[in-house]
């Protein structure tokens, strides 16, 4: 039976400043803490219902994790999953690592997104799509977010973030780079030659687009052409769209 400091802990890991106090962070469903178990993250404990634990024995078996057994009654109102009848996981955080795209490498670069269900999809599609690092404004959401990891299905294992002062960045480590843009009075996207040196792809606010500040670096400004009369894309699809059509050129 789950003790009420288990269950404290946990409920405490949904809020930012005690994920940053402990170092840690909630993972549910069987996806995704199947992939952090083949992650390179420290985990904690797992906590599984016994059919979770019959149905992956064998992967279980060969990692030295603690792995405390528990009914999917209890596991109910733990994560943010309405329903989850077989596993959720705490890890620890990793420490913000400096990221920059090497030369014939794209990267995203996120300024100020602040939904955790678009960070997450981002996450997602950018694994999709191969690109391994993103380098976020500081107050971009926090990938440790459970509404992050949930969007991200298991995605945030293989893809790589970076928090940092934005324009500083820029300033020091995108000199001479390409930087594309997503605005929605750029040039269209079907007809811009993505360059096979690499660079950034910079992605703005759900509301507000790219600040100001961020803008003044950007080399190439995008849009996606508009056919109908939706007013804006999401900035999750709208990566997808950026992402797709650069991949159909570099590959």
């Amino acid at each position: 039976m789950l003790s009420k400091n288990r269950i404290k802990y946990i409920n405490s890991l949904k809020i930012k400043k005690y994920r940053q106090l402990h170092e840690a962070f909630i993972v549910e469903g069987a996806k995704s803490v199947l992939e952090l178990l083949e992650s390179a993250f420290e985990i904690e404990f797992v906590l599984a219902t016994p059919d979770f634990e019959q149905k992956y024995s064998s992967i279980l078996s060969d990692h030295k994790t603690l792995l405390e057994t528990v009914t999917a009654k209890e596991l109910e109102g733990l994560g943010l999953f309405q329903t989850n009848d077989s596993c959720l996981a705490v890890a620890k955080t990793k420490d913000n690592v400096f990221l920059s795209a090497d030369m014939r490498e794209y990267a995203l670069i996120l300024d100020d997104i602040r939904d955790p269900g678009n960070l997450g999809t981002i996450i997602r599609i950018a694994d999709w799509y191969g690109i391994t690092k993103i380098i976020c404004s500081s107050d971009t959401t926090d990938v440790y977010n459970p509404k992050v990891i949930a969007a991200s299905k298991g995605s945030f294992t293989r893809v790589s973030l970076f928090y940092t002062n934005l324009p500083e960045f820029l300033a020091q480590h995108a000199e001479d780079r390409n930087l594309l843009g997503a605005f929605l009075d750029g040039d269209s996207i079907y007809e811009h030659p993505f360059s096979a040196d690499g660079g950034y792809v910079v992605m703005g606010n759900e509301s507000n687009g790219i600040g100001a500040e961020v803008e003044s670096f950007i080399t190439h400004r995008i849009t996606i052409p508009r056919v109908g009369e939706a007013e804006s894309l999401n900035v999750g699809i709208a990566t997808a769209v950026m992402l797709d059509n650069l991949r159909r050129v570099v590959g």
